[in-house]
């Protein structure tokens, strides 16, 4: 049987529909399954049918990520505390699976904001502004009109004018040494030299989903998070273990842990100048089960 045409055009594209389904969804697991639903659709049309397939593509897969957010609504809403997407850790010598984890700006912030819109602003923002779509085209995508498409995207920019701009990850030797003091002071509760590395506005979300212990709400501002990082220091062992491995998660410097009771880990730090905006922390193992093994401590 001779190959599916179909296929190498869809692999092309893999990587950015991919990059768009998690934009929408911050699930790895939905991106799969959504990607998978795609190539079914795919493959069961005549390929001479489909005038671009790319953005034939791109329309199908927004179309999935809008129906899935619609019916998923109500469990976001009864989600038990902070959410927070699934993190991408990266190895440092990436498959072809982590590239679009790669190359996609998928970073937490950016995730969180699109989390603000409703899916459709969401969709309708994605489709103009990373993929350049025009509004008629946005309309077939998303069933609406091109000039309610105007709206949706006039609104979502709007909103995200207003969320802090977007940082520029850290250099790896400017991290370094940041994330190393981070791992200290809050493996020792050192108040005074978290105190030092935590911006005055400083954002610490912790996502165990009801699943295992994490902090219900939002932190905000530099004494407070100092205060709970601290506090879980000094109930810790000393002296404490050796810095893990320093990894790439969603574009931010951060590492992978095993922690008391053997839940598993990701701490992810957003860094602008010398000081430590915000700490992401992921342990709902829900979440984190599509890890790579190389990131596994």
């Amino acid at each position: 049987m001779p190959p599916d045409p179909r296929l190498p055009l869809f692999l092309s594209e893999r990587r950015r529909l991919a990059g768009l389904a998690y934009r929408m969804t911050g699930s790895v697991a939905d991106t799969e399954d959504i990607l998978q639903q795609t190539w079914l659709r795919f493959a069961a049309q005549p390929l001479e049918a489909i005038e671009t397939p790319p953005r034939w593509l791109r329309a199908v897969v927004t179309r999935l990520c809008l129906d899935h957010l619609k019916s998923a609504r109500h469990r976001r809403e009864s989600y038990v505390g902070a959410w927070l997407p699934d993190p991408l850790v990266r190895n440092s010598a990436p498959d072809a699976e982590q590239d679009w984890m790669v190359t996609e700006d998928v970073s937490i912030a950016l995730i969180l904001t699109l989390d603000t819109l409703t899916p459709d602003m969401r969709a309708a923002f994605l489709l103009r502004d990373a993929f350049d779509y025009g509004f008629e085209e946005i309309a077939q995508a998303i069933d609406k009109t091109p000039a309610a498409c105007r709206q949706l995207v006039s609104r979502a920019r709007k909103r995200l004018a207003g969320a802090a701009p977007p940082a520029r990850p850290a250099q790896p030797d400017q991290a370094a040494p940041i994330v190393a003091a981070f791992w200290h002071a809050s493996r020792t509760g050192d108040m005074r030299a978290l105190l030092d590395l935590f911006a005055e506005e400083i954002e610490v979300r912790t996502d165990g989903g009801g699943k295992v212990p994490a902090a219900i709400n939002v932190l905000h501002g530099r004494r407070r998070a100092a205060g709970l990082f601290a506090g879980l220091g000094r109930k810790r062992p000393l002296p404490p273990p050796p810095l893990p491995p320093i990894r790439t998660i969603n574009g931010a410097p951060g590492f992978v842990t095993r922690e008391p009771g053997n839940v598993l880990q990701t701490t992810a730090l957003e860094i602008r100048g010398n000081r430590i905006v915000a700490v992401w922390i992921v342990r709902n193992p829900d979440k984190l089960r599509h890890l790579p093994c190389g990131a596994m401590p």
